[in-house]
C-alpha cells in the first residue's frame, strides 16, 4: 500500500493550488489597491481643478467691474466639492484650502504678490497650506517652484490645495502612501 500511495497523483493539483493561492491573492489585492489609489488621486486632482475653475468664476457683478464675493459663494464651492467627492467623503477625510492671490500694487512693477484671503474646509485641520497663509506678502507667486500661479494686474487668481488622507480598500501594507495633495 505504501507504493500505491507514492504513485497516487490525484491531489497534486489541489496541493499546487493551495501553495500558489496566497501569492495570487496578494498580487490580486495589490493590483486592486493600486488601481483604487490611482483612481482616487485622479478624482482628487479633478476636484481641485473644478474648484479652482469655479472659484475663478464666482461672484456677482459685470465683467467691467470687480466681482463681489460672499462667504455664501465660497461655502457653495466647498459644498459642491464635497458632493463631487462622493464616497471619498472629502470633508471627513481631507481639507480644501482656497486662497486669493493678488498683486501687491497696480501696476505690479515688482512682480510680487500677496495672499489677500484664505478659506479652509475639512476635518483634517492639522494640514495647513504648503504655499502660504492669509496676509502673507512679497511672494513670487503661489505653488511649486517653476509652476507658480501669478495674478494679473488689477485682478486676482484663485489657488486651490486639496489634501486627502487615502482610505485603502484593504487595511494592510498593500496600500500606497496614505496622503495626497493636489493643487490647481
Amino acid at each position: 500500500q505504501g507504493r500505491a500511495l507514492g504513485r497516487n497523483t490525484s491531489g497534486v493539483a489541489l496541493l499546487e493550488f493551495a501553495l500558489t493561492l496566497p501569492i495570487l491573492l496578494v498580487m490580486s489585492l495589490s493590483g486592486a489597491e493600486l488601481t483604487n489609489y490611482i483612481t482616487t488621486k485622479m478624482r482628487i486632482s479633478q476636484i481641485a481643478l473644478h474648484l479652482a475653475d469655479n472659484a475663478a468664476r464666482m461672484g456677482s457683478g459685470t465683467q467691467l467691474q470687480s466681482k463681489t464675493i460672499s462667504e455664501t459663494d465660497i461655502n457653495d464651492l466647498f459644498t459642491g466639492a464635497n458632493l463631487q467627492s462622493g464616497e471619498l467623503a472629502l470633508n471627513t477625510n481631507g481639507r480644501v484650502i482656497m486662497s486669493s492671490l493678488e498683486p501687491i500694487a497696480t501696476p505690479n512693477t515688482t512682480s510680487k504678490y500677496k495672499i489677500v484671503w484664505q478659506r479652509c474646509k475639512g476635518a483634517k485641520t492639522a494640514h495647513a497650506s504648503t504655499y502660504g497663509t492669509a496676509g502673507q506678502t512679497n511672494l513670487n507667486g503661489m505653488g511649486p517652484a517653476g509652476r507658480q500661479t501669478i495674478a494679473p494686474d488689477g485682478g486676482a487668481a484663485m489657488f486651490v490645495e486639496v489634501y486627502y488622507e487615502y482610505q485603502p480598500l484593504v487595511k494592510t501594507s498593500l496600500a500606497p502612501s496614505s496622503n495626497m495633495t493636489e493643487i490647481a
